[in-house]
């Protein structure tokens, strides 16, 4: 067997190895599921999913201050994303951009009562969907334990 065949078999046994279909589904579900959720927010709520993110890191703590440097690195969103981000949901009324105390340069993002009331409406929307394609289709100790391992993946991902 010539050396082009032999890399074209080592190839397909790669691709077709069950690492990569196990993470390649792993990966298509999540999109998938993301891509419901973002659905059903624009839908029902006008606000993208990205935009719910930044809803629920501003109303999970309503007194903390929170940067948009920390809200992109949070998200994993460039500098110029998230202000872009920040700029759609500030002319939408979700949030407003106040200045931090002490440091000019930094600009804080805070939750308008408008950006509440959306928050809980999508929280709502976020929550059906979630149920329905993520929690209904396991059983109760299958969920347990994909949640627990869905834990330990983060937590070893963090210690690197």
């Amino acid at each position: 067997m010539d050396t082009v065949h032999r890399d074209d078999d080592e190839a397909a046994r790669a691709a077709d190895s069950r690492l990569v279909h196990d993470f390649g589904l792993l990966i298509k579900t999540a999109t998938r599921l993301e891509q419901r959720i973002d659905t059903a927010l624009r839908h029902e709520c006008r606000i993208s999913h990205t935009m719910f993110e930044v809803l629920i890191r501003l109303c999970r703590r309503p007194d903390e201050e929170i940067s948009q440097r920390r809200l992109a690195d949070d998200l994993t969103l460039t500098s110029s994303g998230i202000t872009r981000l920040v700029d759609r949901m500030e002319e939408a009324g979700l949030v407003r951009r106040v200045p931090a105390p002490g440091d000019r340069r930094s600009v804080l993002v805070e939750s308008t009562d408008h950006g509440r009331t959306v928050f809980l409406r999508a929280a709502a929307a976020h929550a059906q969907v979630v149920e329905r394609y993520f929690v209904a289709p396991l059983d109760p100790d299958d969920y347990g334990r994909l949640t627990g391992s869905l834990g330990a993946i983060d937590e070893a991902l963090r210690d690197t």
